[in-house]
């Protein structure tokens, strides 16, 4: 083989190598351009599930949005400011009895099903008149400076206050019935499980009541929120009480807390009879 053709088979080869190395070179440059890019994307995707994250977190809850609405749907048979007034009974009675509640309260419970017909009995045979006043503490809400502040620790005492409403305004007789089916061993969650917060459980129960069974007037109210409002304004006026009750479940007469010799409210009926007895006198 003569030089001059080596020189050129060299000259050739190393054209092609160079060739190569660009190709190489162009090849991994536009790799690094995608990776970039989709770290890019993959950084907007993130900071844009972040963002929506903190939108999602930052956005008021359903509970939230009620208090904030001025409109508030009272039930019938209420009365007062907001219909915040229940009160169940015969005109005839002189003396009111205010019951004051929390539908997850379990010694509210404990209270309904040890007494709940007697108080019951007393109302139909005039006795007494029955105002009964809802809170929601044990949701976490509260009362402060004049404000009411939706708490962060559940939504049944809300919900379940809200289908009372719903069956008050079916009727009286109803929301007794309805009551005493949400307070029932049967039907009463343990304090730490939020079943009333479901709409479908509070009909479940409410299929109990004959009034209140396949009702759809009070079954759409329960599922579209009609007395939702209402619960709430049900809820500040008994963190507003002028009764001096700070917990559920207590009794008021002429203004004075019913409550046994050891200074508790009754939780028998026997307890329960002598104590509104006496108050009666």
């Amino acid at each position: 083989m003569s030089k001059r053709n080596s020189q050129q088979q060299k000259t050739a080869a190393r054209e092609r190598l160079r060739q190569e190395r660009e190709r190489q070179a162009k090849r991994d440059k536009a790799k690094r351009q995608i990776i970039v890019a989709c770290s890019i994307v993959g950084v907007l995707a993130i900071a844009g599930g972040i963002g929506y994250a903190v939108v999602q977190a930052n956005k008021p809850t359903h509970w939230e949005t009620v208090a904030d609405e001025t409109k508030i749907v009272a039930p019938a048979n209420t009365t007062g400011e907001n219909g915040t007034t229940v009160v169940i009974g015969e005109d005839s009675a002189k003396k009111t009895l205010k019951v004051y509640e929390d539908p997850r309260c379990p010694i509210c419970a404990a209270f309904e099903q040890a007494a709940g017909s007697t108080l019951e009995k007393d109302v139909e045979d005039g006795k007494y008149k029955v105002q009964f006043v809802g809170g929601t503490f044990l949701d976490g809400d509260t009362e402060k400076d004049g404000e009411f502040s939706v708490g962060s620790h559940g939504e049944g005492s809300k919900n379940a206050m809200s289908a009372l409403g719903a069956a008050l305004n079916v009727s009286p007789e109803a929301f007794l019935k309805y009551k005493s089916a949400l307070y029932s061993a049967k039907w009463h969650p343990e304090e730490s499980d939020d079943k009333f917060k479901d709409d479908d459980y509070l009909i479940k129960i409410a299929d109990t009541v004959p009034a209140l069974k396949d009702n759809a007037k009070f079954e759409n109210a329960v599922t579209k929120g009609t007395y939702d409002a209402w619960a709430l304004a049900m809820s500040d006026a008994f963190n507003k009480n002028k009764d001096g009750v700070t917990g559920t479940p207590s009794l008021v007469m002429d203004g004075k807390q019913l409550q046994t010799s050891s200074g508790n409210a009754p939780m028998t009926a026997a307890e329960f009879t002598e104590v509104v007895g006496a108050a009666l006198k």
